[in-house]
Protein backbone atom coordinates (compact mmCIF):
# COMPACT_ATOMS: atom_id res chain seq x y z
CA UNK A 1 0.00 0.00 0.00
CA UNK A 2 2.54 2.25 0.51
CA UNK A 3 4.95 1.37 -2.47
CA UNK A 4 1.45 2.19 -4.35
CA UNK A 5 0.96 5.83 -2.29
CA UNK A 6 4.12 6.72 -2.72
CA UNK A 7 4.68 5.98 -6.48
CA UNK A 8 1.08 7.76 -7.19
CA UNK A 9 1.16 8.86 -10.97
CA UNK A 10 1.34 12.48 -11.52
CA UNK A 11 -2.03 13.63 -12.69
CA UNK A 12 -3.10 16.23 -15.39
CA UNK A 13 -4.01 19.52 -13.39
CA UNK A 14 -7.14 21.08 -14.40
CA UNK A 15 -6.90 24.82 -15.04
CA UNK A 16 -7.61 26.63 -11.75
CA UNK A 17 -11.29 27.92 -11.72
CA UNK A 18 -11.86 31.23 -12.72
CA UNK A 19 -13.01 32.12 -9.15
CA UNK A 20 -10.10 30.89 -7.29
CA UNK A 21 -8.18 32.78 -9.67
CA UNK A 22 -9.52 35.92 -8.71
CA UNK A 23 -9.76 35.36 -4.81
CA UNK A 24 -5.94 34.31 -4.94
CA UNK A 25 -5.54 37.72 -6.95
CA UNK A 26 -7.28 39.76 -4.43
CA UNK A 27 -5.03 37.57 -1.29
CA UNK A 28 -1.86 38.78 -3.05
CA UNK A 29 -2.35 42.11 -4.13
CA UNK A 30 -5.11 43.48 -2.21
CA UNK A 31 -5.90 41.79 1.32
CA UNK A 32 -2.95 43.02 3.19
CA UNK A 33 -2.07 46.42 1.28
CA UNK A 34 -2.00 49.43 4.08
CA UNK A 35 -4.65 51.00 2.09
CA UNK A 36 -7.44 49.37 3.14
CA UNK A 37 -10.83 49.55 1.51
CA UNK A 38 -9.62 49.22 -1.84
CA UNK A 39 -11.38 48.45 -5.07
CA UNK A 40 -9.35 47.42 -8.12
CA UNK A 41 -10.66 48.70 -11.83
CA UNK A 42 -12.39 45.52 -13.93
CA UNK A 43 -10.32 46.16 -16.59
CA UNK A 44 -6.90 45.41 -13.96
CA UNK A 45 -8.29 42.30 -13.03
CA UNK A 46 -8.95 41.01 -16.84
CA UNK A 47 -5.84 41.49 -17.70
CA UNK A 48 -3.75 39.70 -14.72
CA UNK A 49 -6.03 36.63 -15.41
CA UNK A 50 -5.72 36.91 -19.03
CA UNK A 51 -2.23 35.97 -18.19
CA UNK A 52 -3.07 32.72 -17.29
CA UNK A 53 -5.33 32.08 -19.87
CA UNK A 54 -8.59 33.35 -18.46
CA UNK A 55 -10.71 35.28 -21.08
CA UNK A 56 -12.19 38.32 -20.38
CA UNK A 57 -15.88 37.12 -20.43
CA UNK A 58 -14.94 34.24 -18.14
CA UNK A 59 -13.83 36.99 -15.97
CA UNK A 60 -16.47 39.81 -16.14
CA UNK A 61 -19.48 36.41 -15.48
CA UNK A 62 -17.23 35.33 -12.38
CA UNK A 63 -17.04 38.85 -10.99
CA UNK A 64 -20.08 39.47 -10.95
CA UNK A 65 -21.09 36.13 -9.38
CA UNK A 66 -18.97 37.11 -6.82
CA UNK A 67 -20.95 40.39 -6.43
CA UNK A 68 -24.17 38.43 -6.13
CA UNK A 69 -22.51 35.72 -3.76
CA UNK A 70 -21.46 38.00 -1.32
CA UNK A 71 -18.24 38.22 -2.28
CA UNK A 72 -17.26 40.71 -4.03
CA UNK A 73 -18.82 44.85 -3.77
CA UNK A 74 -18.81 47.07 -7.23
CA UNK A 75 -18.45 50.46 -7.22
CA UNK A 76 -18.84 52.96 -10.41
CA UNK A 77 -16.65 55.89 -11.05
CA UNK A 78 -17.71 57.28 -13.82
CA UNK A 79 -17.65 54.69 -17.01
CA UNK A 80 -15.28 52.19 -15.09
CA UNK A 81 -16.38 49.67 -12.60
CA UNK A 82 -13.72 49.06 -9.45
CA UNK A 83 -14.26 45.38 -7.10
CA UNK A 84 -13.24 45.02 -3.69
CA UNK A 85 -13.10 42.32 -0.42
CA UNK A 86 -16.07 41.73 1.41
CA UNK A 87 -15.20 41.02 5.20
CA UNK A 88 -17.07 37.55 4.00
CA UNK A 89 -14.56 37.29 1.36
CA UNK A 90 -11.71 38.52 3.77
CA UNK A 91 -12.32 35.29 6.44
CA UNK A 92 -12.33 33.65 3.59
CA UNK A 93 -8.91 34.40 2.34
CA UNK A 94 -7.34 34.75 5.91
CA UNK A 95 -8.12 31.22 6.58
CA UNK A 96 -6.50 30.29 3.45
CA UNK A 97 -3.65 32.41 4.48
CA UNK A 98 -3.64 30.77 7.55
CA UNK A 99 -2.87 27.21 5.57
CA UNK A 100 -0.58 28.42 3.39
CA UNK A 101 2.02 30.11 5.05
CA UNK A 102 1.57 29.16 8.71
CA UNK A 103 -0.09 25.92 9.06
CA UNK A 104 1.65 24.31 6.17
CA UNK A 105 0.99 21.11 5.10
CA UNK A 106 3.22 18.81 7.09
CA UNK A 107 1.45 18.23 10.59
CA UNK A 108 4.05 17.19 12.75
CA UNK A 109 2.60 18.74 16.26
CA UNK A 110 -0.42 16.53 16.69
CA UNK A 111 -1.00 16.01 20.26
CA UNK A 112 -2.94 12.39 19.74
CA UNK A 113 -6.29 14.31 19.99
CA UNK A 114 -9.37 13.59 17.50
CA UNK A 115 -12.56 15.38 16.87
CA UNK A 116 -15.50 12.69 16.47
CA UNK A 117 -18.65 13.70 15.00
CA UNK A 118 -21.82 11.36 15.25
CA UNK A 119 -25.01 11.77 13.21
CA UNK A 120 -28.07 10.64 12.76
CA UNK A 121 -30.50 12.14 10.04
CA UNK A 122 -33.91 10.73 9.09
CA UNK A 123 -33.58 8.85 5.39
CA UNK A 124 -35.64 11.15 3.53
CA UNK A 125 -33.23 14.03 4.49
CA UNK A 126 -30.94 12.99 1.69
CA UNK A 127 -30.30 16.91 0.69
CA UNK A 128 -28.89 17.48 4.65
CA UNK A 129 -26.75 14.51 4.58
CA UNK A 130 -25.00 15.18 1.35
CA UNK A 131 -24.48 18.81 2.68
CA UNK A 132 -23.06 17.74 6.21
CA UNK A 133 -20.95 15.45 4.53
CA UNK A 134 -19.23 18.04 1.96
CA UNK A 135 -18.90 20.16 4.54
CA UNK A 136 -17.23 17.64 6.98
CA UNK A 137 -14.69 16.20 3.63
CA UNK A 138 -13.88 20.42 3.33
CA UNK A 139 -12.97 20.59 7.11
CA UNK A 140 -10.35 17.47 7.26
CA UNK A 141 -12.80 14.93 8.41
CA UNK A 142 -12.97 11.14 7.05
CA UNK A 143 -15.43 8.99 7.32
CA UNK A 144 -14.67 6.31 9.88
CA UNK A 145 -18.18 4.73 9.69
CA UNK A 146 -21.21 5.63 7.61
CA UNK A 147 -22.34 7.71 10.72
CA UNK A 148 -19.39 8.52 12.65
CA UNK A 149 -16.71 10.96 11.30
CA UNK A 150 -12.80 11.82 12.58
CA UNK A 151 -10.61 14.43 12.23
CA UNK A 152 -7.52 14.73 13.65
CA UNK A 153 -7.07 17.83 15.99
CA UNK A 154 -9.84 19.40 18.02
CA UNK A 155 -11.54 20.89 14.79
CA UNK A 156 -14.46 23.30 15.73
CA UNK A 157 -17.77 22.19 13.53
CA UNK A 158 -20.62 24.11 15.56
CA UNK A 159 -20.60 26.86 12.69
CA UNK A 160 -21.00 24.06 9.84
CA UNK A 161 -23.57 22.17 12.08
CA UNK A 162 -25.39 24.82 13.13
CA UNK A 163 -25.44 27.03 9.77
CA UNK A 164 -26.74 23.55 8.22
CA UNK A 165 -29.45 23.71 10.83
CA UNK A 166 -28.64 20.06 12.61
CA UNK A 167 -27.68 21.00 16.32
CA UNK A 168 -30.22 18.47 17.40
CA UNK A 169 -28.82 15.57 15.08
CA UNK A 170 -25.10 15.87 15.66
CA UNK A 171 -22.75 14.65 18.50
CA UNK A 172 -19.08 15.85 18.79
CA UNK A 173 -16.62 14.41 20.84
CA UNK A 174 -12.54 14.79 21.65
CA UNK A 175 -11.21 11.76 22.13
CA UNK A 176 -7.29 9.87 22.17
CA UNK A 177 -6.91 6.58 20.52
CA UNK A 178 -6.76 3.58 22.81
CA UNK A 179 -3.33 1.73 22.41
CA UNK A 180 -4.88 -1.40 21.15
CA UNK A 181 -6.25 0.99 18.31
CA UNK A 182 -3.86 0.97 14.50
CA UNK A 183 -4.07 4.53 13.76
CA UNK A 184 -1.95 3.96 10.28
CA UNK A 185 -4.58 1.41 9.74
CA UNK A 186 -7.47 3.64 10.39
CA UNK A 187 -6.38 7.22 8.17
CA UNK A 188 -6.09 4.82 5.41
CA UNK A 189 -9.26 3.37 5.53
CA UNK A 190 -10.77 6.87 6.50
CA UNK A 191 -8.88 8.85 3.84
CA UNK A 192 -7.79 8.20 0.19
CA UNK A 193 -4.07 8.78 0.89
CA UNK A 194 -3.31 8.26 -2.87
CA UNK A 195 -4.95 10.74 -4.31
CA UNK A 196 -3.69 13.06 -1.60
CA UNK A 197 -0.66 11.74 -1.97
CA UNK A 198 -0.80 12.71 -6.00
CA UNK A 199 -2.00 15.61 -5.55
CA UNK A 200 1.51 16.70 -3.84
CA UNK A 201 3.43 14.95 -5.93
CA UNK A 202 2.01 16.59 -9.41
CA UNK A 203 2.46 20.35 -7.58
CA UNK A 204 5.99 19.38 -6.89
CA UNK A 205 7.04 18.05 -10.35
CA UNK A 206 4.97 20.20 -11.96
CA UNK A 207 6.86 23.40 -10.30
CA UNK A 208 10.35 21.69 -9.90
CA UNK A 209 10.25 21.54 -14.13
CA UNK A 210 8.81 24.64 -14.50
CA UNK A 211 10.52 27.72 -16.27
CA UNK A 212 9.42 30.42 -13.67
CA UNK A 213 8.62 33.25 -15.97
CA UNK A 214 10.85 36.02 -14.31
CA UNK A 215 9.26 39.26 -16.95
CA UNK A 216 5.38 38.07 -15.63
CA UNK A 217 5.88 37.39 -11.83
CA UNK A 218 2.34 38.35 -11.51
CA UNK A 219 0.94 35.45 -13.37
CA UNK A 220 3.50 32.68 -11.80
CA UNK A 221 2.36 33.55 -8.51
CA UNK A 222 -1.11 33.92 -8.99
CA UNK A 223 -1.11 30.75 -11.01
CA UNK A 224 1.41 29.02 -7.83
CA UNK A 225 -0.60 30.20 -5.22
CA UNK A 226 -4.55 29.08 -6.19
CA UNK A 227 -3.03 25.51 -6.98
CA UNK A 228 -1.39 25.08 -4.10
CA UNK A 229 -4.10 26.06 -2.28
CA UNK A 230 -6.23 23.51 -4.41
CA UNK A 231 -3.97 20.90 -3.01
CA UNK A 232 -3.98 21.73 0.61
CA UNK A 233 -7.54 22.37 1.12
CA UNK A 234 -7.74 18.40 0.25
CA UNK A 235 -5.22 17.58 2.98
CA UNK A 236 -6.80 17.20 6.47
CA UNK A 237 -3.42 17.64 7.47
CA UNK A 238 -3.09 14.19 8.71
CA UNK A 239 -0.35 13.73 11.71
CA UNK A 240 2.89 12.74 9.99
CA UNK A 241 3.64 9.52 12.46
CA UNK A 242 0.88 7.64 10.83
CA UNK A 243 1.79 8.41 7.53
CA UNK A 244 3.82 6.68 5.08
CA UNK A 245 7.66 7.54 5.05
CA UNK A 246 8.54 9.66 2.53
CA UNK A 247 5.07 11.30 2.73
CA UNK A 248 5.40 13.81 -0.58
CA UNK A 249 3.89 16.89 1.34
CA UNK A 250 6.85 18.08 3.00
CA UNK A 251 9.13 18.17 -0.65
CA UNK A 252 5.68 20.02 -2.16
CA UNK A 253 5.94 22.31 0.03
CA UNK A 254 9.60 23.47 -0.04
CA UNK A 255 8.96 23.78 -3.54
CA UNK A 256 5.84 25.95 -3.16
CA UNK A 257 7.81 28.25 -0.19
CA UNK A 258 10.72 28.26 -2.52
CA UNK A 259 9.04 29.98 -5.28
CA UNK A 260 6.51 31.77 -3.70
CA UNK A 261 9.53 33.83 -2.21
CA UNK A 262 11.26 34.18 -5.37
CA UNK A 263 8.09 35.93 -6.83
CA UNK A 264 7.04 37.85 -4.02
CA UNK A 265 9.37 40.67 -4.68
CA UNK A 266 9.02 40.95 -8.25
CA UNK A 267 5.14 40.30 -8.25
CA UNK A 268 4.23 42.94 -5.84
CA UNK A 269 6.50 45.83 -7.88
CA UNK A 270 4.57 44.32 -10.78
CA UNK A 271 0.87 44.92 -9.23
CA UNK A 272 2.01 48.12 -7.77
CA UNK A 273 2.26 49.52 -11.45
CA UNK A 274 -0.08 47.71 -13.28
CA UNK A 275 -3.10 47.96 -11.35
CA UNK A 276 -5.52 50.94 -11.00
CA UNK A 277 -7.07 51.03 -7.91
CA UNK A 278 -9.45 53.29 -5.68
CA UNK A 279 -10.73 53.78 -2.06
CA UNK A 280 -14.31 51.82 -1.88
CA UNK A 281 -16.81 54.18 -0.25
CA UNK A 282 -18.85 52.70 2.88
CA UNK A 283 -21.45 50.64 1.96
CA UNK A 284 -24.05 53.05 3.11
CA UNK A 285 -22.97 55.77 0.92
CA UNK A 286 -22.62 53.59 -2.34
CA UNK A 287 -24.58 54.59 -5.24
CA UNK A 288 -26.92 52.76 -6.72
Amino acid sequence: MEDEILDAEVVDVPQPRPQSLVLSFFGNHVLDREESGLGVYSGSIIDVLGRVGTGEQAVRSTLTRMVNRGLLRRQREGRRMFFGLTPHAEDILRDGGQRIWRDGAVHEDWDGTWTLLGFSLPESWQRQRHDLRSRLTWSGFGALYSGLWIAPGRVDVRGIVSELGLDAHVKVFHAQADEFTDIGLMIRESWDLETLAAGYVAFDKRWTTAEVAEADPIATRLRLVAEWLRVIRTDPRLPVQHLPAGWPARQAQDTFRRIAEQTAGPAGRMAADVLETTPLRPASLEIP
